[in-house]
């Protein structure tokens, strides 16, 4: 960290490390690309400048630079949304992409059951989407969620357990009955 103070080459080092994650992240919580890219790029020019003042624990990894990006990050994402309440705009859809299948009518279920799996996400509180996010999708700890959200590890295992609890609810309770396939 000390080098990325000093040189910008060491900051491009712990960008192309930690972009992608970022990216993911934000795309995740927005569901719009370039909400993302201009999030991401937010989240990085915040770190550049804020980069002097960054504490670094001395945990001998980028551990606590990440939980400090994902941070910046989140907080980013609550200005936006703010930004949004207070300035609605009406976002595009965008389709649903996924792998075309032989069985068009295994392909119509398996569309149903992402569309409402991202609908059941979607309901879910902002805190639990979040930690859902940051633990499979970020792949984060839950040492390390509990320091980007600031909440305890304890806080933050109860909080993924209640949102995958309230997510399988909605799904169980709206399946839809399968094609049938007569011959």
């Amino acid at each position: 960290m000390e080098a990325a103070r000093r040189d910008h080459g060491a900051f491009e080092a712990l960008y192309r490390k930690y972009v992608a994650q970022v990216y993911s992240f934000a795309l995740y919580e927005t569901r719009d690309p370039h909400a993302a890219e201009d999030l991401t790029e937010q989240v990085f020019l915040q770190a550049l400048r804020g980069l002097p003042r960054f504490q670094d624990q001395g945990e001998g990894d980028d551990s606590t630079f990440r939980v400090w990006l994902f941070r910046i990050a989140r907080n980013a994402l609550s200005n936006e949304r703010r930004r949004a309440r207070r300035h609605p705009t009406e976002p595009l859809d965008d389709a649903l992409a996924i792998a075309a299948t032989d069985d068009p009518a295994q392909e119509v279920v398996t569309r149903d059951l992402v569309a409402r799996a991202w609908t059941a996400i979607e309901r879910l509180p902002a805190d639990r989407r979040r930690a859902l996010t940051l633990r499979f999708v970020e792949e984060l700890s839950t040492r390390e969620i509990g320091q980007v959200m600031g909440r305890s590890e304890g806080a933050v295992r109860v909080l993924v357990h209640r949102a995958l609890h309230s997510v399988a609810e909605q799904m169980d309770g709206s399946r839809p009955a399968r094609p049938s396939r007569s011959s």
